[in-house]
C-alpha cells in the first residue's frame, strides 16, 4: 500500500502522540523558514505550516517556529539525517529526522533497529526500492471522487491517482508538487496531507511474530522527537 494503513488508523496514532508532534512540526517550521518566513514565497514553509495547524499546534508555536529559522530568535540549529535499513521480516525501513544532536540520533535509531530484529545499514541500501513522489492524500468522506481528482490534479501534471479503500493518493512529481497541490485547493478540493514523500516500488509482507517486532520498531521510531517520518515498504497494515 506504499503507506501505514487506514486514515483512521494514522489519525488514532497521531493523536495519541500529538504533543510530541507539536515538538516535530516546530523543528519542521523552523528548518523551512531558513529560506525565507514569508510563506507566501516559501512553499516548503507554507507546506510545513499547513501540516502544523492541521495537528493543532498553536499559532504562536508557530511564529516562534518561524523566527528560530530566520533568525530573529536564538534557537538550536537542526541536521537533516536519513537512516536506512531492514526492519523484521526483511521490510525496508527509512527514517528521516531533524536534529541538534546527530550523535545522540543515531544512537536511537540503531537502538530500535537492534531491540526488534531489524538491522541499520549504509547510505542507499533500501532507498533504491522507493520514489520520491508529492504525495497527495485525500479522505473519502469528504465525498471527492476519482473523476473530481482527475480533471484538476492530471491537469496540472500529476503523475496517478491511487484509490484505497478510505482515500485517494494523488501522485506527482516533486518539480511539480506545489502546482498541483494550488491546483487541487483552487479547484475547492482540501487534501488530508500533502508532502514530498517516499513511496516503494516494490513493497514486501510481513507476517507473524516479524510483523508485530516491526509495528513495535515504527512504533518506538515515530515516538523519538528527533523522527520526522518513517517509511517502510510493507504492503501490510502497520496500525491494524
Amino acid at each position: 500500500m506504499g503507506r501505514h494503513g487506514t486514515i483512521a488508523g494514522r489519525k488514532a496514532a497521531q493523536d495519541s502522540k500529538r504533543a510530541a508532534s507539536f515538538t516535530k512540526y516546530a523543528r519542521l517550521i523552523t528548518v523551512a523558514a531558513k529560506n525565507g518566513g514569508d510563506p507566501d514565497y516559501n512553499p516548503t514553509l507554507r507546506t510545513a505550516i499547513d501540516k502544523a495547524k492541521a495537528a493543532g499546534l498553536p499559532n504562536d508555536n508557530i511564529t516562534r517556529a518561524i523566527k528560530k529559522g530566520t533568525g530573529e530568535l536564538g534557537g538550536e540549529t537542526y541536521e537533516e539525517l536519513k537512516f536506512e535499513g531492514y526492519g523484521a521480516g526483511g521490510v525496508a525501513v527509512i527514517v528521516e529526522a531533524l536534529t541538534d544532536n546527530k550523535n545522540r540520533t543515531t544512537s536511537s535509531v540503531k537502538h530500535a533497529f537492534d531491540k526488534f530484529g531489524g538491522n541499520l545499514g549504509t547510505p542507499g541500501c533500501v532507498s533504491y526500492m522507493f520514489d520520491t513522489k508529492g504525495v497527495l492524500v485525500f479522505d473519502k468522506e469528504t465525498g471527492v471522487t476519482e473523476d473530481d481528482l482527475m480533471m484538476v490534479a492530471l491537469e496540472a501534471g500529476a503523475d496517478d491517482i491511487v484509490e484505497y479503500d478510505d482515500s485517494f493518493d494523488v501522485l506527482c512529481s516533486p518539480d511539480v508538487f506545489n502546482d498541483v497541490l494550488k491546483a487541487v485547493k483552487d479547484g475547492g478540493l482540501e487534501p488530508l496531507e500533502a508532502d514530498i514523500e517516499q513511496v516503494p516500488s516494490m513493497t514486501s509482507s510481513p507476517e507473524g511474530a516479524a510483523l508485530g517486532q516491526l509495528k513495535k520498531m515504527i512504533e518506538v521510531l515515530e515516538d523519538d522527537d528527533d523522527v520526522q517520518k518513517v517509511y517502510t515498504n510493507s504492503d501490510v497494515d502497520l496500525y491494524e
